[in-house]
């Protein structure tokens, strides 16, 4: 629904404009009704305008459905940033106003909140929303059916359990229908349109030829772990076969999408030095007078195919007496003032334009670690090797979608992130992750994302997961 609504949004906003001109003009008996190029320009403008800042203030993200005042001042706040873009732009070009606009304008105001409420509903319903059978009742299925309470706006309805055991926490939330021994019986009183499969590997009480009826009749059949992977974007660690990934596709390493991504790295890089030049002197003059320091931050990472490499960064800490943690809460009371701001808008990764252009880093991957953590992580977090089957990033996956790692387990979680970049990469991902880059950038969210999730002591022991 995350996908869709947008577009409805964005579809009618740009009907009710259009609806407004010409119904204003024909209420004041016009002769000379207005261009319908110049009404076209302008219910584009407030519709775009609208849905971008909709979305960058977060009111596509259904986990704030919830969230209240917060959700409130979201909306005006994304109202009063498409105002301002609309009004510039009619500044810059005077021709293509309507008069009609500040009308249209308050009609979209006034029926965004009903039609919005209309089409959540809308889209929620079947069969809009699919009818899934959850078959087993273990860990994995946890995490399954937590996934889809906290993300509301997918197109999924859990219609029952299917376990022999009776202990299992989600008995509590949806029916028990049975032990997986009664499946066919099941799905013939409850027809659902897709089955999630999260029976521990031990269980043999259900066979792959059982299946195989079901999906010849056009029955939509997943394991949990690749279900969960779809709709959360990361992986379940835990439950990740390695032969899949050595002898399978799971990975996919394409030499025309790594050359694509040189290229358009190199270009951004070039583009990215010549513009922003004159940023880059006054940060530096401002990093001076500011603190006492070298101007910029120097370490060792490591890179694709386990290269090291010396990455660059504007200094935003002072200092350290001595070596201690690479957290970065660890290390909070060292920021200073003006790396604050520049932490918060991602201004200190400027530098790394060099890193692109010298060939260290491309514009998205998974963030180079430094080299003095790679053999902890390499022994506590599964699968860790293979973040350098491809080239990091300034920006990437992870960093959108988590924001910095503060513990060892931090770490995982944002591991879970970048296997499912590794696996899934491609040109419309890694446009999705440029366009939250720039919401983080423009907006100063996203980079403080972890400090402001509720996070495990770091005092606290971490025992390194058990895959499959």
């Amino acid at each position: 629904m995350a996908a869709i609504l947008p577009i409805l949004e964005g579809f009618w906003m740009f009907l009710v404009v259009c609806a407004t001109a010409y119904v204003s003009a024909a209420y004041h008996g016009l002769t000379v009704w207005p261009a319908p190029a110049t009404v076209a320009v302008q219910a584009t403008t407030l519709s775009l305008s609208a849905v971008g800042a909709l979305y960058y203030n977060g009111l596509y993200d259904f986990r704030f459905a919830s969230a209240g005042r917060a959700l409130w001042g979201r909306f005006f706040r994304a109202v009063l940033i498409s105002g301002v873009f609309i009004a510039a732009i009619y500044a810059w070009f005077p021709g293509a106003r309507v008069r009609e606009l500040p009308l249209a304008a308050a009609v979209v105001l006034i029926a965004f909140v009903p039609l919005r409420t209309a089409a959540c509903r809308i889209i929620q319903s079947r069969p809009f929303v699919e009818r899934v059978l959850v078959v087993g009742g273990g860990k994995l299925a946890e995490l399954v059916v937590g996934e889809l309470q906290a993300r509301p706006s997918l197109p999924y309805t859990i219609v029952g359990i299917v376990e022999d055991a009776t202990d299992s926490d989600l008995l509590a939330r949806y029916p028990l229908l049975g032990p997986p021994a009664r499946l066919p019986k099941i799905i013939e009183e409850i027809q659902p349109e897709r089955l999630v499969i999260a029976l521990a590997q031990r269980r043999g009480t259900l066979s792959v030829e059982d299946l195989l009826p079901w999906r010849a009749a056009g029955m939509a059949i997943e394991h949990a772990a690749d279900f969960y992977e779809r709709i959360a974007g990361k992986v379940a660690l835990e439950w990740l076969w390695p032969s899949t990934l050595i002898y399978g596709r799971g990975i996919r390493v394409s030499p025309l999408g790594n050359a694509v991504r040189r290229g358009v790295s190199l270009g951004v890089a070039f583009v990215g030095l010549l513009v922003s030049a004159p940023a880059l002197l006054v940060i530096a003059l401002a990093i001076k007078l500011d603190s006492g320091g070298p101007v910029f931050f120097v370490q060792r990472r490591q890179g694709a195919r386990g290269r090291a490499f010396t990455l660059v960064k504007f200094r935003t800490m002072h200092p350290a007496a001595c070596d201690g943690s690479e957290w970065a809460r660890d290390n909070a009371q060292r920021i200073t003032r003006l790396g604050k701001w520049l932490r918060r808008f991602r201004l200190d990764e400027l530098p790394q334009f060099v890193n692109m252009l010298r060939g260290d880093m491309n514009l998205i991957g998974p963030r180079p670690h430094p080299i003095s953590n790679i053999r902890l992580f390499s022994e506590k977090i599964p699968f860790y090797a293979l973040r350098s089957a491809i080239p990091p990033g300034v920006t990437g996956w992870a960093q959108v979608r988590y924001g910095y790692a503060n513990n060892l387990e931090e770490e995982i979680e944002k591991m879970r992130y970048d296997l499912y970049y590794i696996k899934h990469a491609s040109f419309w991902l890694d446009v999705r992750i440029l366009i939250d880059t720039i919401k983080t950038v423009f907006l100063g969210r996203g980079a403080l994302a972890a400090d402001a999730d509720p996070v495990i002591s770091r005092e606290r022991r971490l025992k390194p997961l058990k895959v499959a």
